[in-house]
């Protein structure tokens, strides 16, 4: 095999090689260590090529999304985090898709993630069934989507809402 391959070339670019995924062998010469066939170029599967990244507010946002979609979850945040984003909301631009990860913090590793959450459950629903369904629901979308082990899912009840209770935004009509 010609010592000038594709491979050789993009490797010696002082990239330092920590960019690019290293070859099984731990070398990246070009050189075979098999009969592979001559037409294919840079070796390896094309999924294998290459890092993908995550960042954290990916994953707060799957994350978000799943714990609100079980029954039993009335709001993310505290109530002071669900006011300033409700005001922020209704600024034009302000809102900029924050809501979806309000009362959600996760912390990317390159193959593993932790999250907190911060919910508020209904008046007259089991807390711990909630908090139980909120973990599962999270880790499987999470891990499903980012292909990342959910290390921890650590989850803190503010508030409960009240059947009596106005809704936030009836609270945020005052305002104005």
């Amino acid at each position: 095999m010609p010592e000038n391959t594709p491979r050789d070339q993009f490797g010696s670019t002082g990239s330092g090689g920590s960019s690019t995924t290293p070859s099984p062998s731990g070398s990246s010469s070009g050189q075979s260590s098999g009969g592979s066939s001559s037409g294919k170029r840079g070796g390896g599967a094309p999924a294998s090529r290459g890092r993908t990244t995550i960042a954290d507010g990916v994953v707060e946002k799957i994350a978000g999304l799943a714990a609100r979609d079980v029954v039993g979850v009335h709001a993310m945040g505290s109530g002071v985090s669900r006011t300033f984003g409700a005001m922020r909301d209704r600024v034009p631009g302000g809102g900029s898709g924050k809501s979806v990860t309000r009362g959600v913090k996760a912390e990317v590793g390159e193959v593993q993630t932790a999250l907190d959450l911060e919910i508020v459950v209904d008046y007259g629903v089991a807390i711990a069934d909630v908090a139980r369904d909120v973990r599962e629901n999270v880790v499987a979308a999470v891990e499903r989507m980012t292909g990342l082990e959910v290390v921890e899912v650590n989850i803190a009840v503010s508030d409960v809402k009240l059947p009596d209770d106005e809704d936030d935004d009836e609270q945020d009509s005052r305002l104005q």
